[in-house]
């Protein structure tokens, strides 16, 4: 059963006449614990569902991130995988499918080294970003996202924090994780590089506030949505911490650790770096006033903050062809890469600037020293902007040029 789609699960059961009222059965006890709308019996007929449920289609069954009606499929697998219903622990695996992606850098150094080529050092966020601007799919959704993040709206000037987010969630699920790991986890030796990159998600709009809300809260309101609930899930079980495997994790798998980190992006426990002198990544909360939760506040943090598991994934990731090999023999682009690069090299003249180009200027480059977002200063390690949102003028000035140049390009001038 392992691996099918729920919502397929779904509908094979509540198109079976003897499925389908355990199924109902086991929804009223996830929404009422039971007791209320099942009588005194509720928990023996809980358990009887549950029994019967896990001989069902529904056992086993899982989703696709960013699926279409990932919600409605999300729904239909917690309500078998509830945590705890009367004492019945249920969690025996996770909700998302295993994504098997082989992580190809020598590929993207071919398509970003050009007369490069025999060159040993190199600089892996500035090619994520080369990288991502000759892909179709990955320069759309950045720009999209990158757009989405600093307009500002017209009733408050502050940008649109929904749609932000749900922009971030779809560049990171659409795009392969080859392109969105190097821009996310690129490895930096300067505070200019580091906050480049910490800002890759737009923090100002993405999350940041002026004070940071309780992590309890944030818990809360995580746990309450489906996908957000399902994205924690898989991150707490992929980056699972272990004292007695090599490799600090208990699934042992680097690439589906960080796959999941990213999965959390857009939501209402966006983890980023916490500033740009370190590698440390937390969710923008506190524990400061978690009261009697104070314990559950810490763990909670702390599997970002104290996560063997994750801490190695990000080093491991960084370490990886530091060094770029001589391309003697580069990796052929595959022909939407070479197509791309065709185009942009006939049909653009030099002195006109790219989207992707734009982009690149509007989120700070290592080159760029100490500029943010339209043209802030850079922030201090131990400081965070106070407003949600850069001026206002200053946003609509970018966001016009995006839009502008997005046109021209569109045109072919």
């Amino acid at each position: 059963m392992a691996g099918r789609d729920c919502l397929v699960a779904g509908d094979s059961c509540s198109s079976d006449e003897t499925c389908s009222p355990r199924l109902r059965t086991l929804r009223q006890c996830v929404a009422g614990n039971g007791s209320m709308k099942l009588g005194p019996g509720a928990r023996s007929q809980c358990a009887n569902a549950v029994s019967a449920l896990l001989s069902s289609p529904l056992h086993g069954c899982q989703c696709k991130r960013g699926m279409k009606k990932e919600k409605n499929c999300l729904s239909i697998y917690w309500s078998l995988h509830q945590s705890i219903i009367h004492g019945l622990n249920l969690v025996e695996s996770y909700p998302y499918e295993t994504v098997q992606r082989d992580y190809d850098y020598v590929r993207l150094a071919s398509i970003t080294a050009d007369s490069d080529v025999g060159m040993t050092t190199v600089n892996r966020c500035l090619d994520a970003a080369k990288a991502c601007n000759v892909d179709d799919l990955c320069q759309k959704l950045r720009t999209e996202y990158v757009s989405a993040c600093i307009k500002p709206t017209a009733k408050s000037g502050l940008c649109n924090r929904p749609k932000c987010n749900k922009a971030l969630r779809r560049f990171f699920d659409r795009v392969p994780a080859d392109y969105t790991h190097e821009l996310l986890f690129c490895p930096c030796t300067d505070t200019a590089c580091a906050e480049r990159r910490r800002q890759t998600i737009v923090p100002s709009c993405s999350y940041e506030s002026a004070e940071k809300p309780s992590c309890i809260t944030q818990m809360r309101i995580c746990e309450a949505d489906y996908v957000c609930r399902s994205r924690l899930a898989q991150f707490q079980y992929d980056c699972e911490p272990s004292e007695t495997s090599a490799s600090g994790c208990k699934q042992s798998n680097y690439g589906a650790c960080l796959l999941a980190y990213t999965g959390l992006i857009g939501s209402t426990i966006t983890p980023n770096y916490v500033n740009n002198s370190t590698s440390s990544v937390a969710p923008w909360c506190s524990c400061s006033a978690s009261g009697s939760r104070r314990k559950e506040c810490d763990d909670f943090l702390g599997y970002f903050t104290d996560n063997i598991c994750l801490r190695n994934a990000l080093t491991a990731f960084g370490r990886e062809s530091d060094q770029q090999p001589t391309l003697s023999q580069p990796s052929t682009p595959s022909p939407e890469y070479s197509s791309r690069q065709n185009k942009n090299s006939t049909s653009q003249p030099e002195n006109i600037e790219t989207i992707p180009n734009i982009i690149d200027t509007i989120i700070p480059t290592q080159a760029m020293g100490n500029e943010l977002l339209v043209g802030k200063s850079t922030l201090p390690s131990n400081s965070l902007p106070k407003s949600a949102s850069p001026p206002t003028l200053m946003l609509q000035a970018a966001f016009s040029l995006l839009l502008l140049l997005l046109h021209l390009l569109n045109n072919g001038h």
